[in-house]
């Protein structure tokens, strides 16, 4: 029978569904108690290798949280963060939700999953209430929904916060144990605050006098760096016992040890990169990017942000710079996505591109231009405003020989004479002489500051204004470059160098260069002031297409009016110089041919120099000035101008502002367009009877006094159209002066610097405004908090 029936088993107390639950855990976990033998050296920093805080020893537990806490949330921030299709479209974790969620956010490579740092070392093993596992075993994984993480955090009594209350209260603990056990000196714990302090004033103090911080050596060297040294000073006079303190102090508390100075810097570069980004707030914007090859032969990639304040006013900011390893669009777009990301930025956020209209790669960056507009249709391209300015000079002079020749001249000439130091020593020595004889004579002015010296520098297409400064200089200096030319001509190093010599002077002496070194001089002075306006942060699309309208009349009035005046120049200059003057009614007889054997119409040498030359060198600017200016979004830009405030907003038309909305679908939806349309008939009337905006010369000055009078509010449309027409970027100044500032920091005495702290630098040093308004106090705590340290601070 009994190998029919199953035997019954004896009857126990059937537990509720909780209970065996529990007990199941308990005897699981007691399992594992007995079986875990834990080494703090090996516990996993990364969240997903862990083992739950339960599975260990009770007598355990403790030790492995003080351990988890010296060490902090682990949080990547050089990991390049895996994409997952969710829904339609691709998502990755993003590097700036630590920002909000640091204190305890962690982030998991082996998983590709987020985790909570608090409620795995104190929330109690229980079930799935508030989340469950899914932030301390399993993670979370849902990129899309970023407010799963705030209702993680749940209400005052979730499981959350009553972990964090645990995690506060182990913490207090912790720093009180390791008050008493540590063998740190009271005097060190009284000082360091000041410490800290000091150095990130030191900081801010070198960064404001432009000096370099890569000088930074260990106590040890026998020459520490202007910033040791400062330190030291600074200690010595605050404290007599500081400096001897310090110098007793752990690695870890001593503030002038390289380490520990770049780690406050990188403390103050992401506090001044957070600021920039909270004055952004959820604003669209515009980018700009530029590249350029450092000293290192390492690509670099500068990245920066123009947008519109909550003044009012348009600002440009150095968001970052970035090592391009791969010089390709796609390369180039997913760096910016990885900048973007880092920062919480979007692309779909673009209203405007701007780059380097002379770059090296400007090929790769018309490719990245597509790629953002095929993801972002609205994020509208504009050329480079300064940089077709050098265009011309190269374009004009690959179509006129005699311009060309002129400035193949003058390289040579700047090679001859600038190259060896004893040329260059006696040009210095000859001009300071013929400087104190103008003097004497009155022939220039005797005010501090006004031609006391003049020097040559080399002329580069990409380089705004050096060639305008070179041909003012080079007229300046004539006499002083002619003396030192007739020394190199008889005791020239060799034969070529003396022959070179030899045949610039006799280029010199000539009015054929004369001329037409004056004729590039004016004409290059027309643009001058152009170029320089478009160097301005503050500049907009619509006071530049004035400056442009500007520069075209003016070269219309010069090639109208302007022959007389310039010929009379440059027989001044010639008289001056002792040049011989050809009469202007002769036959012009044209180098290397003779008279009888041109069988062309006979011209006069002025039909020469006024048609062939300067009419010719006018109607090439002009041309160029109506090819660049005038193709690119040309409605767009048309449209843009009827905003303008000047002549009590006299080029106001309704139809083109209603044009000019219908460009940003994404902004302006059709509601809102009929919106609009009623909306601009009050705001015109009730800005052009009001005095305060009768004097504004431009939409930079009308955006700011609508914010000012609080009429932004009254006209939110209509605001909304001028923020857009401002962000349009108008030049590439700003990425220009990044790559001026890294060859500062990065040069041959420091050409190792990694790319992470050459761009700390740059970001402090570049946006000063912004990181001189960071309170100390905030750096130190983010500095406190950055990673572990030996002893609590």
């Amino acid at each position: 029978m009994e190998g029919f029936f199953k035997k019954k088993l004896p009857i126990k107390r059937k537990l509720p569904s909780n209970e065996q639950q529990t007990s199941s855990q308990e005897m699981q976990s007691s399992a594992q108690e007995q079986q875990i033998e834990v080494n703090l050296d090996e516990l996993p920093l990364d969240p997903g290798k862990r083992i739950k805080m339960s599975a260990y020893h009770l007598n355990d537990r403790d030790k492995i949280r003080k351990v988890y806490l010296q060490r902090g949330p682990f949080q990547p921030t050089k990991h390049t963060f895996p994409q997952r299709k969710i829904g339609s479209s691709l998502r990755r974790f993003c590097p700036s939700w630590y920002i909000e969620f640091g204190n305890w956010l962690e982030y998991s490579i082996e998983k590709d999953a987020a985790f909570c740092f608090s409620c795995y070392l104190f929330r109690p093993d229980f079930g799935k209430k508030a989340g469950g596992d899914s932030f301390v075993t399993e993670g979370f994984t849902n990129w899309k929904k970023k407010e799963r993480l705030s209702s993680h955090v749940g209400g005052p009594n979730s499981a959350h916060n009553l972990a964090w209350k645990k995690f506060q209260d182990f913490k207090k603990q912790n720093q009180h144990m390791e008050v008493l056990l540590s063998k740190q000196s009271e005097q060190v714990c009284d000082i360091y605050p000041s410490f800290l302090t000091t150095t990130i004033e030191s900081i801010r103090f070198i960064l404001e006098q432009g000096s370099a911080l890569c000088d930074v050596e260990s106590t040890n060297s026998t020459d520490q760096g202007n910033f040791v040294e400062l330190l030291k000073v600074l200690f010595q006079s605050k404290e007599s016992r500081s400096l001897v303190v310090l110098e007793k102090a752990s690695e870890n508390h001593q503030s002038i040890t390289p380490t520990i100075a770049k780690d406050i810097l990188n403390v103050a570069a992401l506090e001044t990169t957070n600021a920039i980004i909270s004055d952004l707030g959820d604003e669209l914007f515009g980018i700009l990017v530029d590249e350029a090859c450092d000293i290192s032969n390492k690509w670099q990639m500068v990245v920066a942000l123009r947008y519109v304040n909550k003044k009012g006013s348009i600002v440009e900011r150095f968001l970052g710079i970035v090592n391009v390893k791969e010089i390709t669009a796609l390369s180039l777009k997913m760096q910016i996505e990885e900048l973007f990301c880092k920062h919480g930025l979007s692309i779909s956020r673009i209203r405007g591109q701007g780059y380097n209209g002379a770059s090296n790669i400007q090929e790769q960056f018309s490719g990245l231009k597509s790629l953002i507009i095929e993801e972002n249709p609205y994020a509208f391209y504009v050329h480079c405003f300064a940089h077709p300015l050098q265009c011309m000079l190269v374009a004009m002079a690959k179509n006129h020989i005699q311009v060309a020749s002129l400035f193949n001249s003058v390289s040579t000439l700047l090679n001859v004479v600038r190259g060896p130091c004893k040329q260059h020593d006696v040009l210095r020595e000859r001009q300071i002489v013929n400087v104190r004889e103008a003097l004497e004579k009155g022939e220039i002015p005797n005010a501090q500051g006004v031609d006391q010296e003049t020097s040559l520098k080399q002329a580069m297409d990409t380089r705004w204004n050096s060639n305008y400064t070179t041909l003012i200089n080079l007229i300046k200096m004539y006499s002083a470059i002619t003396d030192v030319l007739e020394i190199v001509k008889e005791d020239g190093l060799n034969a070529d160098q003396r022959a070179e010599a030899s045949g610039l002077l006799l280029l010199f002496e000539e009015f054929d260069f004369a001329f037409t070194l004056h004729l590039m001089k004016n004409v290059l002075g027309v643009s001058n002031e152009l170029s320089q306006a478009l160097q301005r942060k503050d500049q907009n699309i619509i006071d530049v297409m004035d400056l442009v309208n500007i520069t075209k009349q003016r070269l219309k009035d010069m090639r109208n009016n302007g022959w007389d005046s310039l010929l009379q120049e440059v027989i001044s200059f010639c008289n001056m110089h002792t040049i011989n003057i050809p009469h202007m009614e002769d036959v012009f007889c044209p180098k290397g041919k003779s008279r009888r054997g041109d069988k062309a119409q006979a011209i006069t040498v002025e039909r020469h120099y006024c048609v062939e030359l300067f009419y010719a060198v006018v109607d090439i600017q002009l041309q160029e000035l109506n090819d660049r200016f005038t193709v690119t979004n040309t409605q767009l830009l048309l449209s843009m101008a009827c905003l303008s405030p000047i002549d009590n907003f006299s080029t106001f038309d309704k139809t083109m502002v209603m044009e000019f909305a219908k460009f940003y679908p994404r902004e302006f939806s059709p509601i809102e367009l009929m919106m609009l349309d009623a909306q601009v008939e009050n705001y015109i009337i009730d800005v052009r009877s009001e005095v305060d905006f009768a004097s504004l010369k431009g939409i930079n000055d009308l955006s700011e006094k609508l914010v000012k009078t609080r009429k932004h509010i009254v006209y939110p449309l209509v605001y909304r159209l001028l923020k857009l027409a401002m962000i349009l970027p108008v030049a590439t100044a700003t990425t220009e002066r990044a790559f001026s500032a890294m060859r500062f920091v990065k040069n041959m005495l420091h050409n190792r610097i990694v790319d992470e702290w050459m761009n700390d630098y740059l970001v402090t040093c570049i946006e000063k405004d912004v990181f001189n308004n960071i309170d100390n106090e905030l750096i130190i705590q983010r500095f406190h908090n950055m990673k572990s340290h030996n002893e609590q601070l």
